[in-house]
């Protein structure tokens, strides 16, 4: 897949340090990916979750959230957002 954009996880990194570790890992496996449909990407991230149009991966043992939209015709995954679970939980990214 073709992650864009890894400058919203260095942001996120930027303020939560302990964020590093689990958003490399899961970027460098994103980026890896062949995805062709959702329950592949569940098969990779078995925590991950359709929120309609969106794709919710938990990051870090639950402690953030990494919301993308994912075009599995043009293997395209936007980065729309990464959250705390409290930011997340009040559903400001739904706009």
């Amino acid at each position: 897949m073709n992650v864009v954009s890894h400058k919203a996880i260095r942001a996120f990194c930027e303020k939560h340090r302990d964020a590093e570790n689990p958003l490399d890992h899961w970027y460098r496996v994103a980026k890896r990916a062949t995805w062709s449909s959702f329950p592949e990407v569940k098969q990779t991230f078995n925590t991950a979750d359709f929120v309609a149009p969106y794709t919710v991966f938990d990051i870090g043992g639950n402690k953030y959230r990494l919301v993308a939209e994912i075009f599995f015709n043009t293997r395209l995954l936007f980065i729309r957002a990464i959250l705390t679970h409290k930011e997340y939980t009040r559903g400001a990214w739904k706009l």
